[in-house]
């Protein structure tokens, strides 16, 4: 029994000896940077200074990540906001139509419903626009578009 125990606090001093060496490590590397943070002030200008120019490159790094992020899910919004609007607007219409046929109106065709015509212009310059994106040669206009805005935004990673 007491040889366990001598066991045990022979692996906790292992331990302690780690992390002994790992913060003094740590102290040293930390002396280290101000030391070049002294250094460097005294040597650079304030816009050369390296280790000023590596934090502005790690922020920068970390915002496009952000942004490239954003970017997706306004994309995605986008995309949403365009399917829904086609949805109802498409649906409206053709609702107005039957309508319009049923108490004897004349229908108006989609080149007589400029806001229409408009419409269909925004979403087919949008699916060109996410279509040179992705690069797609087939052109295919039976492929979905949310689909290709999909491999678009994976690809771009």
């Amino acid at each position: 029994m007491g040889h366990s125990t001598h066991h045990q606090h022979h692996h906790h001093q292992a331990a302690d000896g780690l992390v002994n060496l790992l913060t003094k490590a740590n102290h040293d590397l930390t002396l280290v940077q101000l030391k070049l943070d002294k250094e460097f002030q005294q040597v650079y200008p304030d816009s050369a200074n390296p280790m000023k120019l590596c934090n502005r490159i790690k922020k920068i790094q970390e915002d496009l990540t952000t942004l490239k992020e954003q970017c997706r899910e306004l994309l995605a919004a986008k995309q949403d906001l365009i399917d829904k609007a086609r949805t109802t607007l498409v649906g409206n219409r053709s609702l107005l139509q039957r309508m319009q046929a049923s108490t004897g109106i004349s229908v108006a065709t989609v080149d007589e419903d400029p806001a229409f015509a408009n419409f269909n212009q925004i979403v087919d310059e949008w699916t060109i626009q996410v279509r040179s994106r992705v690069g797609d040669e087939k052109n295919s206009e039976s492929e979905d578009i949310n689909k290709l805005l999909f491999s678009a935004i994976v690809e771009s990673n």
